[in-house]
């Protein structure tokens, strides 16, 4: 009979611990280009994946995006539209890090020194439509530093595997190395297209912490037009703790 007794409490117990679990919210984190060309508190995100969210509630008052800010949002997803919808989800924006975005910069000898080359940490870099993505680390304190993929002239004629060769440069502004902190930039590399033909070749040079002696390089092919691809790598991201003061 105490056993009966036990059993009729525990299951009840159970069953609600269950429903507490169902009831948690599930946050996505998904990076892509703010669509936002009226500057409202509802917007699109076109992520990088392909697919596309609207904004219909926000956490974050009063909240008005620029029209295609590349960015990084967590949210809640609040209904799935049906097949042959123009977007997948209606969501509710929990928190948002928008990516510093920037095209490619030609230096000259007259530029070098402000453009720096100081180490950084590249903890990964991509590809995504017409953007070339960077997840850095540096060692910083409370200054501004400066990030730039940059196209330097002057070394065309070092390389002579037909491929484009740019350098990610880093200025730490004479910061001082007390935090690890964390960005993500956005470069439109849009500059790189060829008439004629629908793929570019391209190699990142980067001075990181690890390779005191030589550069680090990272080898792309930047495909535009009909070799597009239709969906992204997946990526693993979250919104940086310490976030990284950048232009």
């Amino acid at each position: 009979m105490k056993r009966i007794f036990l059993l009729a409490i525990l299951i009840p117990v159970f069953i609600a611990c269950n429903k507490e679990e169902e009831d948690v919210e599930q946050t996505v984190v998904k990076m892509g280009t703010i669509e936002n060309p009226s500057q409202q508190t509802n917007f699109y995100l076109n992520q990088d994946d392909s697919t596309r969210v609207w904004v219909l509630n926000s956490e974050i008052k009063y909240y008005r995006p620029k029209d295609n800010q590349r960015a990084v949002l967590e949210y809640v997803i609040l209904t799935n539209k049906p097949t042959g919808s123009s977007y997948n989800h209606d969501v509710e924006l929990k928190d948002i890090y928008e990516i510093l975005t920037k095209g490619i910069f030609s230096i000259s000898p007259a530029t070098q020194d402000s453009i720096g080359n100081d180490p950084v940490a590249v903890r990964d870099m991509w590809v995504t439509g017409d953007f070339l993505n960077v997840e850095f680390i540096y060692p910083g304190y409370s200054k501004t530093h400066f990030i730039n993929l940059v196209s330097d002239t002057a070394k065309a004629d070092d390389y002579t595997d037909n491929k484009v060769h740019l350098e990610f440069r880093h200025n730490a502004n004479d910061d001082y190395p007390s935090l690890n902190i964390s960005g993500i930039v956005s470069f439109d590399i849009s500059s790189l297209r060829v008439t004629g033909v629908n793929s570019v070749d391209f190699v990142v040079h980067t001075k990181e912490f690890d390779y005191s002696t030589a550069d680090k390089t990272y080898s792309f092919t930047y495909k535009y037009g009909t070799m597009l691809a239709a969906t992204a790598p997946a990526k693993r991201l979250t919104i940086p703790v310490r976030k990284a003061i950048v232009k």
